[in-house]
């Protein structure tokens, strides 16, 4: 629901400024309080924006609403660069591609493409047994950033699995694998100290992981 972005309204992310991962944003009922190394803490009013922008994330360009100077000075201050923090329009619909959906319109808002991730805990155990056995340290999960992460399932199941179907206290909630996550470079940084490392994509010996 919120991004950052640069002068022009370009989304900006870990790629280009691993420092974000330092970010640590936590969700209350009024508001979201963001605290990163060195800064003071940062309280974001669930309710209340101050104007709406227009902003781009990848070809995409979306409503938003940018959320006031003091957001922007803070981001600025501590990833070094002209930012300002914005808060995706609700009443703007950006739906993932339908070449993936089937045709389904599938509400999407800041994320890449897809607004669930999947991976699997066997999935991550197979994975640092790779990368332990060409000699780097195991990772952890949040490495991958999922949404949902599944257990009881063989390594790598979540690539051919169709449909999940999820227990909740309105009915179950089904939902369907359209893709694997072609990996970018940020599981190569390391959450807790920003550091970048290419053991992550060496240790597969390709370009991606497809399974997380």
């Amino acid at each position: 629901a919120w991004m950052v972005v640069d002068e022009h309204g370009e989304f900006v992310s870990q790629r280009e400024l691993p420092r974000m991962c330092l970010v640590r944003p936590q969700l209350r009922h009024f508001d979201m309080v963001l605290r990163a190394p060195g800064m003071l803490a940062l309280h974001v009013a669930i309710d209340a924006v101050e104007k709406p922008v227009r902003v781009r994330v990848w070809d995409d360009e979306v409503a938003a609403y940018d959320m006031g100077d003091t957001a922007a000075q803070w981001f600025s201050d501590f990833l070094g660069q002209k930012l300002r923090l914005v808060r995706f329009d609700p009443e703007h619909r950006r739906l993932s591609s339908p070449q993936w959906t089937g045709g389904i319109e599938a509400a999407n808002q800041f994320s890449d493409g897809y607004a669930v991730l999947v991976a699997s805990e066997a999935s991550l155990a197979q994975f640092n047994e790779w990368l332990v056995s060409a000699g780097h340290s195991a990772v952890g999960m949040e490495r991958f950033r999922p949404n949902l992460v599944l257990e009881g399932v063989e390594a790598f199941d979540e690539d051919r699995l169709d449909v999940l179907e999820v227990d909740a206290e309105g009915g179950p909630v089904r939902l369907k694998l359209v893709k694997p996550c072609a990996r970018c470079p940020i599981p190569n940084i390391d959450p807790q100290t920003a550091g970048r490392s290419h053991a992550t994509r060496r240790a597969t010996g390709s370009s991606s992981m497809t399974s997380s």
